[in-house]
């Protein structure tokens, strides 16, 4: 059974290795939050706890990634 993902591009986002702009697309798989680049293939991911702590309980934001 396939799960769809959905992505999405991080405006104005640099890549931390290859420092291209507007490369990193950013979708969840399995409740962890995952940052790709599509120039090199570069990938972060964050666990959902630290998603939990970086959201703000007055807004309604599924997380916020800092890498």
């Amino acid at each position: 059974m396939s799960e769809k993902t959905r992505k999405r591009f991080i405006a104005g986002a640099t890549c931390p290795k290859c420092q291209a702009m507007d490369t990193l697309m950013l979708y969840m798989q399995n409740n962890i939050e995952h940052v790709e680049c599509v120039s090199c293939g570069h990938k972060q991911s964050q666990p959902q706890d630290q998603v939990k702590a970086a959201t703000r309980s007055s807004e309604s934001v599924i997380g916020v990634f800092k890498p």
